[in-house]
């Protein structure tokens, strides 16, 4: 399965950036557009595995839950 890079902007905009078969080129990539980006640039940077560029946004586009709070 590939690995896709994508900037999440608000709103769940998308924008795929790359396509990578192996883990460490995808975060090697991912890496270097997080240096690069300009403090005024919207959106986040994120690598994604999934079988299809379909299932890469829906799985972008989901609300997780925050993990339990554990004793502090």
């Amino acid at each position: 399965m590939p690995y896709y890079i994508y900037r999440v902007k608000p709103f769940a905009q998308l924008e795929k950036l790359a396509v990578f078969d192996a883990f460490g080129e995808a975060s090697a990539q991912a890496k270097a557009l997080r240096a690069a980006q300009s403090a005024g640039t919207p959106g986040n940077i994120k690598v994604m595995f999934a079988e299809t560029e379909l299932q890469a946004e829906d799985l972008l586009c989901q609300v997780r839950d925050a993990p339990p709070k554990g004793d502090e």
